[in-house]
């Protein structure tokens, strides 16, 4: 009796220990495969809308890297209408404004708090630089700033792009680049 209570516990230890489940004995879905689980019959799932690829999934690569080869593009790749620009001022908003500020001038929020303050969007070399230079440095990052890529899609990318090229606009706009109906309305209101 005295030998059979320790082979007993040696026994129970090692029952005990094949009951446990690892991960990957769990049951699951194979990617591509058909499954009983869910509605549709597939493991797989749908993507949630506005997922951002990790990838390069384009047929037009410079649309993705914001180049043609080495040359940045000189020219965003579609035409740009008021709604890109409101959601590039949205997109902005969020993802930039805090070091570069809501203008651009690169007073955001944590620049006053001690983080190095990127350049102002007014000065010559941004001025003159091509729209594909600034959705490359969103996607890649450059200096302090880190990459977006995995967290703002190409299409928003390119709007931010649009965006930035009002900015700078506007900061160097004359009465005489209004249009003639809008600067009625803008001479009507200083009154």
């Amino acid at each position: 009796m005295k030998t059979a209570i320790p082979f007993l516990l040696v026994l129970l230890s090692f029952l005990s220990a094949g009951c446990r489940r690892e991960m990957y004995d769990q049951p699951r879905g194979d990617p591509m495969k058909s499954s009983d689980f869910f509605a549709d019959g597939s493991a797989s799932r749908p993507l949630p809308p506005h997922t951002v690829a990790q990838e390069n999934f384009h047929a037009d690569a410079s649309y993705d890297s914001g180049k043609i080869g080495t040359n940045y593009l000189a020219q965003i790749p579609f035409l740009v209408t008021r709604r890109t620009l409101e959601r590039g001022r949205e997109c902005f908003d969020i993802y930039c404004a805090v070091c570069h500020g809501r203008t651009g001038q690169g007073h955001g929020i944590v620049v006053q708090r001690g983080f190095p303050a990127p350049p102002s969007y007014d000065i010559d070399r941004l001025r003159s630089a091509p729209p594909g230079y600034f959705y490359d440095v969103i996607t890649r990052g450059y200096g302090v700033m880190f990459s977006y890529a995995n967290r703002v899609e190409p299409n928003d990318r390119w709007a931010i792009t649009a965006y930035i090229r009002a900015l700078q606009l506007s900061h160097h706009a004359t009465l005489a680049d209004v249009p003639p109906d809008e600067r009625a309305k803008l001479e009507a209101q200083s009154q």
